[in-house]
């Protein structure tokens, strides 16, 4: 339906069909106007399936779902560095909205992951807000080609469960700008979201669901955002505030009680009733955009998407450890897979995103007909390992070639609601992993977990998978790679530090009270461990591959480039190995010295390549301004310092195969307003302090400096006094000056100074 149409609808409500518009009709459908025939729709939790419920269902869960398919967890799907597959899964997901009648799917959660230890970690994408947004931008691209929407989630600086419905996210404009906005920027200028989340928490004590220069302001006029912002599900607090804020929809439904509080504040004359239209509008142009290409026969076929989501898992683990080259195992060799995960993996996490699937497909199950034996190990229920199941284990891994160990985090450690305390496993599986080492020198360790883990058993095993959360099919996908039927083309999405102490927001996360302090600013994840040149346990980019790759042969398109202007990058990448793999080609941007703090490098750039053996590729990148800049916040805009900077690429943020300079000239000045407390070093940056300085700082020198004795000494001893002055504030020139300097001599400087 065209805008005209749906404004002319709107005009014929009455203000109490308005408000009750802005809200659910209950916890998943929107309101329907019977009276002027605008119909309901349903969303639907996500992001990776459907948590399709119907009948007073609730949000986390109680109430079962229907069986659908579940799909890796974005703590999975990020680690692709993948955009065509992610893109893929959300058609798949498109397809499965249609054929159940939803309009919108949940997802995709796309908050920065600023501590190992948040409790929704395990459906975040990632430390990095490059990655994060064009991982997200392929998944609503998929999904929407379906013409189902997308809700990306949560808007904004939602990074902790402890206290979410009420803590304040204390950050400053360049963080938030840097590190918490730019995945919700990319999605909505690449790909447009149907819908946006806001979040439960306050943004510097301003909840999210009132925040108008958020989600208006932002999202809407800078970085034109066409669709409706929902509320998380009882994220609302003052709903007529909301409502001018730029919150269009209320999930779940209040009962009424908050669309009478719309009512009465137009009444009031507080709300402008334009503002409700306005939302009404937004929501309506979603409704229509749905029902008049909803395709309810589309077909969903569970058993084809299953594969799929067996094939995107594969693509999606990352080898940490192969020693030894023990990976590939060989179908001839006797193999033991031990402990319950093998049986009964951990594929997702808990809450709101947790799939009822229709199916399973464990390890053990995808290894029948191999020559594989299978023990326990440990009771995942009752978090714990007795003698008789290590006794057990150790047997099968003494009988055994390799032993295979599946371990992990339970579902008890991750879920939403809450945060994890620590980043350890649980002991009874750390002590089963070294028990089985001990009789077995040949051991492989399979992680199923959402977030980072500690690993003291790491130098006592062979090799290492981080499966993480892989879906339903996660244990077809670990087989395929465990005995080199798919290549482990997964890089790490996220820093494991050695320890949790290590984590930049260590001593302020979770905050005190009703606040918490974002003090780590922009140094979040490889941008804090790199720069403080600390010791990591995998840095983010990781992973191995059974093949090899090389990088060679980096070219720039100029050598110097004006801020305005596009660079492209062009590598050759080789496969010098013996098998066909896939690669993640990493592009940083390393930025030359300055007068900002910023990172050592950012990642600018990333595209996941297929070569076989012998074959070479050359991979191109279209770099911009905003590869450069960083967050002014006198400007209020993104500004790129004069300079020389690198274009750095290779396989981590630790591992740069190939570097070329490019210097890079700002077409944009930084506005400086000086004041008496203003230091000759500030002044003297730019050419026209430095021209009107000159003439007092030579008579200065010549007062102050030198000296008698050598030619030597008096060099000295006026760089000495230079130095002095560098930081001598403008108001300190009279002290020094006395009766050579007219009594306005202050005045007059400032007002040449400041043009």
């Amino acid at each position: 339906m065209d805008i005209t149409k749906i404004r002319s609808l709107i005009a014929e409500m009455t203000l109490e069909e308005k408000a009750g518009l802005c809200s659910g009709a209950d916890f998943w459908h929107t309101k329907a106007v019977e009276r002027l025939g605008v119909p309901a729709t349903m969303v639907s939790d996500g992001p990776h399936g459907l948590r399709k419920q119907d009948d007073g269902a609730d949000h986390l869960g109680v109430n079962d779902s229907i069986e659908a398919v579940c799909f890796p967890a974005g703590c999975a799907t990020a680690a692709s560095f993948d955009k065509a597959l992610v893109n893929r899964m959300g058609r798949a997901i498109g397809e499965s909205c249609q054929h159940e009648k939803l309009s919108v799917v949940l997802g995709p959660a796309v908050n920065i992951k600023r501590s190992p230890l948040c409790g929704r970690n395990f459906e975040y994408l990632s430390e990095d807000p490059y990655l994060a947004g064009e991982m997200a931008a392929a998944y609503i691209q998929g999904v929407q080609s379906q013409n189902v929407g997308t809700s990306i989630k949560h808007f904004a600086a939602n990074s902790q469960e402890h206290r979410r419905m009420s803590s304040s996210s204390e950050a400053d404009e360049r963080t938030l700008r840097e590190i918490y906005f730019p995945a919700f920027e990319t999605a909505v200028k690449k790909a447009q979201p149907w819908t946006v989340m806001c979040s439960y928490n306050r943004i510097n004590g301003v909840y999210a669901s009132e925040n108008r220069w958020l989600l208006t302001d932002v999202l809407r006029d800078e970085w034109g955002f066409e669709g409706y912002v929902m509320s998380d599900w009882g994220a609302t607090a003052d709903r007529a505030v909301g409502v001018h804020a730029g919150l269009d929809l209320e999930m779940p439904s209040s009962g009424g009680i908050n669309d009478r509080k719309i009512v009465a504040a137009v009444r009031a004359g507080t709300l402008a009733e334009s503002d409700v239209d306005l939302a009404c509008e937004r929501i309506l142009n979603i409704v229509y955009r749905y029902t008049e290409n909803a395709k309810p026969d589309t077909p969903w076929d569970m058993e084809a998407q299953h594969e799929l989501s067996a094939q995107i898992a594969a693509e999606c683990m990352v080898l940490l450890k192969n020693e030894g080259g023990i990976l590939p195992l060989s179908k001839a060799d006797s193999v033991a897979f031990i402990g319950e995960f093998a049986e009964k993996p951990r594929f997702q996490g808990g809450g709101s995103s947790h799939i009822h699937c229709f199916k399973t497909t464990s390890a053990v199950q995808a290894a029948e007909g191999l020559n594989v034996t299978y023990a326990r190990g440990y009771d995942t229920a009752a978090d714990r390992a007795d003698d008789a199941m290590i006794a057990e284990a150790v047997a099968a891994a003494k009988a055994a070639k390799v032993a295979v160990v599946f371990a992990g985090l339970p579902d008890s450690y991750e879920s939403e609601g809450y945060d994890r305390r620590h980043m350890r496993m649980p002991e009874c599986q750390v002590k089963l992993i070294e028990a089985v080492a001990d009789a077995n020198p040949n051991t492989v360790v399979v992680l199923h977990n959402g977030s980072p883990v500690e690993m003291p058993w790491i130098g006592r095993v062979k090799a290492v998978l981080e499966a993480y959360l892989g879906g339903q099919a996660v244990g077809l996908a670990t087989v395929r790679v465990l005995f080199g039927d798919a290549d482990p083309s997964g890089r790490l999405a996220e820093t494991f530090p050695l320890r949790l102490q290590d984590n930049p927001s260590y001593l302020y996360y979770v905050g005190e009270g009703d606040a918490t302090e974002y003090r780590e600013g922009v140094f979040v994840g490889y941008r804090y461990y790199d720069k403080k040149e600390m010791d990591v346990l995998f840095p983010f980019g990781y992973g191995l591959s059974y093949t090899a790759f090389e990088y060679s042969n980096l070219r720039l398109s100029a050598a110097s480039v004006k801020d305005t202007d596009a660079l492209t990058a062009t590598v050759t990448v080789k496969n010098t190995g013996g098998r066909p793999g896939k690669t993640a080609v990493q592009l940083y941007v390393r930025a030359g010295e300055g007068e900002v703090i910023r990172p050592v490098r950012e990642l600018k750039g990333f595209e996941k390549i297929e070569l076989q053996p012998g074959e070479a590729k050359d991979v191109t990148f279209t770099l911009d301004k905003r590869s450069f800049a960083y967050w002014n916040a006198a400007l209020h805009d993104w500004h790129v310092e004069s300079g020389d900077y690198a274009v750095e690429i290779g396989q981590s943020s630790r591992d740069i195969e190939v570097s070329a300079p490019v210097h890079v000239e700002s077409t944009v000045a930084v506005p400086m307003h000086y004041d008496a407390n203003s230091i000759l070093l500030d002044v003297m940056k730019s050419p026209a302090g430095a021209a009107a300085m000159k003439p007092i700082i030579d008579a200065l020198t010549a007062t102050f400096g030198g000296g008698e004795g050598s030619a030597a000494e008096e060099a000295i001893s006026t760089e000495m006094t230079l130095a002095m002055m560098n930081y001598m504030p403008l108001r300190g020139i009279i002290s020094f000056g006395g009766d050579q300097l007219p009594p306005d001599f202050l005045d007059r400087l400032l007002e040449q100074l400041n043009g």
